[in-house]
């Protein structure tokens, strides 16, 4: 708690100058497409997915920005085509991000980073579960369309490395890699 009040009182320190126009918030809807793939248990299938999505973008120079991509959804998962079930993910993302020649109007951009997983609320059929975490890499790409003096369409797309093990009765049965990729498009602010 202590350090949340030094963080906050740092930054209201800072001169307005400091703050003004680095951040961009963004809202998207995207469409979560896995690419699914496991070891030793074929026609294992996640279903696609429409959800809501916010990130929030620092902006270091006026070429690189750090983004903080944020979003969770529930995936039914298949074996040929029979329900096994759902699950939850929560997948934050960290992105850097290197945007061509910014103009006033057109900002189109690529990005890598990481990403973290989380596996909840898991509604599997009985004695099937999944690891609960998942570590992977993050490849962006997109572009912010100026309509306003602060405001911006966005068109993303972004391929995110996750995976898990599926065990029954605590055993292995597989490696489940999800990897999606991830398209949206949205409207962003900066501030």
């Amino acid at each position: 708690m202590k350090k949340s009040l030094l963080v906050l009182a740092l930054v209201a320190a800072l001169p307005t100058s400091a703050l003004a126009e680095n951040w961009m918030m963004r809202v998207r809807a995207i469409d979560i497409v896995p690419d699914v793939k496991s070891s030793g248990l074929a026609g294992l299938d996640v279903s696609s997915e429409v959800v809501p999505e916010v990130d929030f973008t620092y902006f270091v120079t006026p070429n690189i920005g750090m983004e903080l991509i944020l979003g969770t959804a529930r995936h039914e998962v298949t074996l040929n085509g029979a329900s096994l079930g759902k699950l939850n993910h929560l997948p934050p993302t960290l992105t850097v991000q290197y945007h061509f020649n910014p103009t006033p109007t057109i900002k189109p951009y690529v990005g890598a980073g990481v990403n973290y997983t989380r596996f909840y609320n898991v509604d599997l059929a009985p004695g099937l579960s999944v690891g609960k975490n998942s570590f992977g890499g993050a490849l962006q790409a997109g572009v912010d369309i100026a309509v306003t003096k602060n405001g911006y369409i966005n068109l993303d797309v972004k391929k995110i490395w996750i995976d898990t093990d599926v065990k029954s009765g605590g055993v292995k049965l597989t490696n489940l890699e999800i990897n999606p990729v991830v398209w949206g498009i949205g409207y962003g602010f900066r501030f």
